[in-house]
């Protein structure tokens, strides 16, 4: 099996590269290729590389290059982990909303929008030369926005599939909280990429009994603690938001905290310096614990379990994952893409059906849906008037003047990665 890794030069791919050497018996990969157009640094990482499956006694081979072309031709699965403008554009993102009153992040809100505007464009361009070079590969997608990018492969009819750590997540910090077993748990995780609600905490499957009542009644203020909201939000809602919902739930809160202190990508930016000058050292053959504070922790097994799905040829197994909706939300389009359950297997995810969603989260999730629309539009046709209706549809903007300074302003600074701008 060959896996190729677009993106392969970033500071998290020894992460990756640790869950592939662990959980070989799961994926058997044959040819692990990490693809990069920052030489430099890709060979850093690829020695490291060779030597964390030396370590694990993997018996995979491990390739290096810069040729996009070259490194997916007769691939069976693509990774997709790519930064488009990189740790400078993502301060970009942070920073300027900010001059609007609006959070600055990377995924949501105006600062989410310029990426979009960014990624999109250049992964359809990597979808082709994969469907080019390797029909039959699997796409799976980590670059965020996750939920945008992925609409965007799958409208192009690509074989693509969304993956985001936020459930896998919660799922191995639940089941610690509860002394069981990560196995154990399951979630009804609903919603859309970066605005989910864990609805319930199954043991043992989709039908097991709900621990979320137990979880929320005995571990409530350390739930709270790791999605940074009040307990009191939590008793009342009786369900636990993702941290993305702080955005929302928290906004006011939220921009004064990121205009007094130092930027996420600052730190990580800092903190990338630091890891390559680790993983240039010929005696480090595992993952550094510096690694941890980067962030996508278990992206590493939830890609494995997902990659081992759609390549394994067997009944398929019920993940968390971005795919078309295909009426698993009644009330959106059925190819509006969002984050839920399904089963995988060779033919791709299968959403399994929710129950009807509390109007108090479908009704945002139906705002952000209508956002994403008009943020693809922007994405695939360009122009300011494309991306002032995107800004003026999302619900952390929603004002013109807002909607028009920030438009200003994104378009300024991404000039040397829009064309049309």
């Amino acid at each position: 099996m060959k896996l190729a890794v677009v993106g392969g030069g970033s500071t998290y791919t020894p992460e990756l590269v640790d869950g592939f050497a662990r959980m070989r018996d799961t994926l058997p990969i044959g040819e692990l290729v990490l693809i990069d157009p920052a030489a430099e640094r890709l060979e850093l990482i690829g020695g490291l590389a060779r030597r964390i499956f030396a370590r694990q006694g993997h018996p995979g081979l491990v390739t290096t290059t810069c040729d996009l072309d070259a490194g997916v031709a007769g691939a069976d699965a693509v990774l997709l982990q790519l930064r488009v403008g990189g740790q400078a554009a993502r301060l970009q993102d942070e920073t300027w909303p900010l001059e609007c009153g609006c959070v600055g992040q990377e995924t949501t809100g105006a600062g989410g929008l310029a990426k979009a505007l960014r990624t999109v464009p250049v992964v359809l361009d990597i979808a082709e030369r994969v469907r080019r070079a390797s029909p039959d590969a699997w796409i799976i997608d980590f670059t965020n926005p996750v939920g945008i990018v992925t609409r965007a492969l799958l409208r192009a009819g690509h074989k693509a599939v969304g993956l985001c750590n936020v459930a896998i997540g919660f799922q191995r910090k639940f089941a610690a909280l509860l002394d069981l077993a990560p196995a154990d748990i399951h979630l009804d995780h609903v919603g859309l990429n970066h605005l989910t609600w864990e609805l319930g905490v199954r043991r043992g499957g989709p039908a097991g009994e709900d621990l979320l009542p137990r979880l929320l009644a005995e571990h409530g203020e350390a739930v709270a603690g790791d999605i940074r909201l009040p307990r009191a939000v939590l008793d009342r809602l009786g369900v636990v938001p993702s941290y993305y919902l702080r955005y929302f739930y928290a906004h006011d809160e939220v921009v004064r905290e990121l205009a007094t202190k130092p930027s996420r990508a600052a730190e990580v930016a800092a903190m990338e310096r630091e890891l390559l000058a680790l993983y240039g050292d010929p005696a480090l053959d595992e993952k550094p614990a510096l690694l941890a504070k980067r962030g996508g922790a278990f992206y590493s097994e939830a890609a494995v379990d997902l990659a081992a799905s759609l390549l394994g040829g067997g009944a398929g197994a019920v993940q968390v994952v971005n795919t078309l909706n295909n009426g698993a939300l009644p009330f959106l389009p059925d190819d509006a893409v969002v984050e839920v359950q399904a089963r995988v297997d060779a033919f791709g995810p299968a959403p399994l059906a929710v129950p009807r969603l509390d109007p108090l989260y479908a009704g945002l999730v139906s705002h952000v849906t209508a956002y994403e629309d008009l943020a693809l539009d922007a994405a695939l046709r360009g122009g300011r008037g494309r991306v002032f209706r995107a800004l003026l549809a999302h619900p952390l903007v929603g004002q013109y003047d807002r909607a028009e300074g920030l438009t200003d302003r994104l378009l300024a600074h991404n000039k040397e990665h829009l064309p049309w701008a």
